[in-house]
């Protein structure tokens, strides 16, 4: 990050407690500025010393413990934060800020902070669906404060249900997010289509073509755009990876099955990424039944697939169109005449030979073909990095777009 963000963490008392001093080793690994204000009870879990080796920062947990006469610390604290976040947020505490009750250093902040407040809950499961508890989060809702819902799952009380705070490493990604959203607001409401991995052409119940696509790139952009503020919406082929926070997911397996989703939700959207390979060819004929191997030679008559690319550049009015172009050689030459052929606003052209580039790596080097402007080749980088500059010229297409 460029500038250090500025995060009040308040730590209320539960054994969750143990969660919230990872969370605040996390956020402070990933270069925020962490300041934490802990409640008595939260103090009895684990040491106010932890949180000070941790965020390297006091720790606010008595009020009246002044240390510096020229500031009055609760308030000092509460205009310091870019955010506030409560986790383990207990039952009691919900129930005094949503009451307006400031009898320790946490409420006292709460009530005197302006920032925005994020609240990550953890208590019994009959304690969170308790009518009272219920109605102070409503409270809490109305006044524009969020929440990190619980997890499921078992309890240090012994119960099994809703009530485990969510894990640190989730409610580092919501602070991300909420940052992400502040700092890129042209983004905020886009509704953004991503394509992503490879299909598969199946062939008999067990056989199928496919290629090497990892679905990394995709899911990076997929991933950054949510965090910018978008409606982000990924149709991806089949891989092992984990569906990025805050994103609609519709999996896909065969080209033909791409083609129809993207195609029915293409209309309704302002931004495609194009970054699935999916197939060009399929069986023509797909067996019941496994075919059996034999001494004897076997061919495979194929078809084409539909061009899902082609067929959106086809249909375009408004939208901002980006596709991918993964070649082997003459990888411009190639590029710049997908940008034409299939009438896209931008190309991403890399390399599938080049060492640091292509399927399967973490990271990429591209080169974006835009209509009117010489390539741009980038340096090797990661492909979040890719995905957040690819993002930057999507931004500056839509703008130029008029899309708002």
């Amino acid at each position: 990050m460029s500038a250090k963000k500025r995060i009040l963490l308040c730590v209320t008392g539960g054994i969750a407690v143990f969660k919230a001093a990872a969370l605040t080793s996390k956020l402070s690994q990933s270069g925020y500025e962490v300041k934490v204000v802990m409640t008595e009870s939260a103090a009895e879990f684990v040491t106010p010393l932890t949180f000070q080796a941790l965020s390297r920062n006091p720790v606010y947990i008595n009020t009246f413990n002044e240390k510096d006469p020229s500031k009055i610390a609760h308030i000092d604290i509460a205009d310091w934060a870019d955010v506030v976040v409560i986790a383990p947020a207990t039952a009691n505490v919900l129930g005094k800020v949503a009451n307006g009750i400031a009898d320790d250093m946490v409420t006292t902040t709460l009530l005197a902070t302006t920032a925005p407040i994020m609240i990550a809950p953890a208590m019994n499961v009959h304690m969170y669906a308790h009518p009272a508890v219920q109605k102070n989060m409503e409270t809490l809702k109305t006044f524009g404060y969020t929440f990190i819902e619980p997890g499921e799952g078992f309890l240090a009380c012994g119960y099994e249900g809703k009530g485990r705070m969510e894990e640190p490493e989730v409610i580092q990604k919501e602070v991300d997010a909420f940052f992400a959203r502040k700092d890129y607001p042209e983004w905020h409401g886009r509704k953004v289509l991503i394509t992503a991995g490879p299909t598969q052409e199946t062939i008999d119940p067990v056989r199928f073509l496919s290629n090497r696509s990892s679905g990394k790139m995709g899911y990076a952009v997929a991933e950054e755009a949510a965090k910018r503020g978008a409606q982000v919406t990924l149709v991806s082929g089949p891989v092992s990876l984990p569906v990025p926070p805050g994103v609609t997911f519709v999996p896909v397996t065969s080209a033909e099955e791409m083609f129809q989703e993207v195609t029915a939700r293409f209309a309704d959207t302002e931004l495609v990424v194009k970054s699935a390979a999916v197939a060009d060819y399929r069986p023509q004929e797909v067996f019941d039944e496994k075919v059996k191997k034999s001494s004897e030679p076997m061919s495979i008559e194929m078809e084409r697939t539909k061009d899902v690319l082609k067929e959106l550049g086809k249909r375009k009015e408004n939208q901002v169109l980006i596709g991918f172009a993964a070649e082997s050689e003459n990888v411009e030459a190639y590029a710049e005449k997908k940008l034409h052929s299939k009438n896209l606003d931008l190309v991403v052209a890399n390399s599938i030979v080049d060492p640091g580039s292509g399927f399967q790596g973490d990271t990429n080097v591209v080169t974006f073909i835009k209509k009117g402007h010489s390539p741009e080749k980038l340096p090797m980088l990661s492909k979040s990095d890719v995905a957040k500059r690819l993002l930057s010229e999507a931004a500056i297409l839509l703008e130029q777009r008029g899309i708002q």
